[in-house]
């Protein structure tokens, strides 16, 4: 039924999954890791959009409400310091953010990333709810090399630094999006629907990354995407000894 949703994220990537990943992640023993990870991964998303927001376009007024948007999320992820009831309603702005003045692209970059960044937040509340629900007590665990793996290839200068940033952020969407369809059917049905759910917007996502990074770029990004491609499709079809939600093929001793 989301087969016509996963046609372009497909043709976007330069692999599959590799079954071997689907086979580890299915078993029951893994869900913890896969569901802490995947909590991650959406504060992780949330961070990345931030960032970008701050280092680019926001004003300082912009920044202070940007920057406490994400704070609840943040602690309660790394110090543990509240808890699911304490995160409800605050995945809110107090007022509209607006971009510098000199920034031409800011208006543009602030309508799809602040609303990927509520997104982003809310997917990471009720990743916390199944977690709690399946009885599974979270503990922080450490980052997968995926991300640096492609965060390495970055220009140094810009605005071509901020383009391959943009295509970056294109690339984990849409392999999350493909891992939540690949992952969806081998889990219990409350998460498999989740999953399920969470496809439209992380497809959405992935356009919003690369109509931006096309739109802040003077020539063709195509290039571009293609190396970055070639470079994620590595780290995902190598041999990982570190499973986790973007990890490689598993390969354990």
């Amino acid at each position: 039924m989301y087969q016509e949703l996963l046609a372009p994220i497909n043709a976007f990537l330069r692999c599959d999954t590799p079954d071997s990943w689907i086979e580890h992640a299915k078993k029951p023993d893994n869900l913890s890791i896969i569901l802490r990870d995947h909590l991650l991964c959406e504060l992780k998303a949330a961070q990345s959009a931030v960032f970008l927001l701050k280092r680019y376009v926001l004003t300082q007024d912009g920044i202070e409400q940007i920057t406490k948007l994400v704070a609840p999320y943040e602690q309660f992820a790394y110090k543990l310091i509240g808890n699911r009831e304490s995160l409800k309603a605050k995945n809110t702005l107090s007022k509209l953010i607006e971009p510098r003045v000199d920034c031409a692209y800011g208006q543009d970059m602030i309508d799809k990333m602040v609303l990927l960044i509520r997104e982003e937040l809310h997917h990471f509340y009720q990743v916390l709810e199944i977690i709690e629900d399946n009885g599974f007590e979270y503990e922080p665990i450490p980052a997968s090399r995926y991300a640096k793996g492609m965060i390495k290839h970055v220009r140094t200068y810009e605005p071509e630094a901020l383009i391959d940033k943009l295509i970056i952020g294109a690339f984990i969407e849409a392999r999350s999006c493909e891992r939540f369809a690949k992952l969806a059917p081998h889990l219990d049905d409350e998460i498999g629907k989740f999953y399920v759910s969470l496809l439209r917007s992380e497809a959405r996502h992935y356009q919003d990354y690369l109509a931006l990074a096309q739109e802040i770029s003077d020539s063709d990004i195509s290039e571009r995407i293609s190396h970055f491609a070639n470079v994620e499709a590595q780290l995902i079809c190598e041999p990982d000894t570190d499973f986790k939600f973007h990890s490689g093929a598993p390969q354990f001793a």
